[in-house]
């Protein structure tokens, strides 16, 4: 007589947690202002507030933006501040630096949204492979706050998981 096959898995307490879950939906923009400076490298105050005034501002609607300047010019903190004042009207996020760092604010944010009291002395494995683009510093987010609660981390798959954290 055959053994009855048993997922013991599904009948554990472990819990997935899929980073990409979490991921915001939105357009994601990198806007590069070299392209208001004088010849890519000066800034030339005047020509850099008019280039601001006629640029479609309407386009970055609901989008995260990260401002960035691809030349070798030195931009002032105050060029970065008067673009942002452009585009809050229109986009969820503004952050100086590349797209990286863009989605690991985004996923900052997000993950600030979530209850992390529910896996309390519960088995947590991180799903490794998300289905949107999940920057590496959000698996380092979501680990420091599930340690907070979980009796355990894992990252992976139940089938082949590794260890991360036990209490």
């Amino acid at each position: 007589m055959a053994e009855e096959i048993v997922n013991r898995v599904a009948q554990s307490k472990l819990v997935t947690v899929d980073p990409g879950d979490y991921y915001p939906e939105g357009k994601r923009v990198l806007l590069d202002i070299k392209d208001w400076l004088y010849e890519g490298f000066i800034l030339r105050e005047k020509d850099f507030r008019e280039a601001l005034k006629g640029h479609d501002w309407s386009r970055y609607q609901g989008a995260y933006v990260a401002l960035t300047c691809s030349s070798d010019a030195i931009i002032p903190a105050w060029a970065f501040m008067l673009v942002a004042t452009y585009l809050t009207p229109f986009c969820r996020k503004v952050v100086v630096g590349d797209m990286e760092l863009l989605e690991s604010t985004v996923y900052r944010e997000a993950l600030q949204n979530i209850d992390f009291t529910r896996f309390k002395d519960l088995p947590v494995i991180v799903k490794g492979c998300a289905d949107k683009p999940v920057p590496r510093n959000a698996y380092i987010m979501l680990v420091e706050e599930l340690q907070k609660f979980a009796k355990s981390v894992m990252y992976g798959e139940a089938c082949s998981s590794v260890p991360l954290f036990k209490r």
